[in-house]
């Protein structure tokens, strides 16, 4: 199954959903734990030099991609809720105009004992934020993750 992704008229939020062929603790071991993380997160050919987590209320994921070429982006976000294996929350504080305040929520739900839902909740301070966003290719590298964390899941 891809990612379902849905962008609500009312709200200013993207929300993806995927269901992942495996049972929720071991995705959500692979989502919070840096040497899994490391694995998959980002698209075809991005590497994560740093992929630091203190997952905690109030602690902190420092973490670098680097890309194909070389470039480098840098993230830091601020964990505001962590609900092991359910829930999790976390912020990116925006330092600059490409980078606005998003809030992002990730549930997951058991479906079965090898079957997962996961759904996204990424929250933006407006409707504008989020469509400069979306128009910026913002899922893209999501649904790029995502599909590199399918494959990882299977290596495991």
């Amino acid at each position: 199954m891809s990612i379902d992704t849905e962008i609500p008229a009312d709200e200013p939020t993207i929300i993806m959903t995927r269901i992942y062929d495996a049972p929720r603790d071991l995705v959500w071991a692979v989502s919070t734990e840096p040497r899994h993380i490391r694995k998959w997160w980002g698209g075809p050919g991005v590497t994560n030099p740093v992929c630091e987590i203190d997952l905690r209320p109030g602690g902190r994921w420092l973490h670098a991609m680097r890309f194909p070429d070389g470039h480098e982006l840098r993230l830091e976000f601020e964990f505001v809720e962590v609900e092991p294996p359910l829930r999790l929350v976390w912020r990116q504080h925006g330092d600059r105009a490409e980078r606005p305040n998003v809030l992002f929520t990730t549930s997951l739900e058991a479906l079965s004992e090898a079957r997962t839902l996961s759904k996204l909740v990424v929250r933006f301070d407006s409707h504008a934020a989020r469509d400069a966003a979306i128009g910026m290719g913002f899922t893209a590298p999501i649904e790029a993750s995502h599909h590199r964390l399918v494959e990882y899941l299977k290596s495991l």
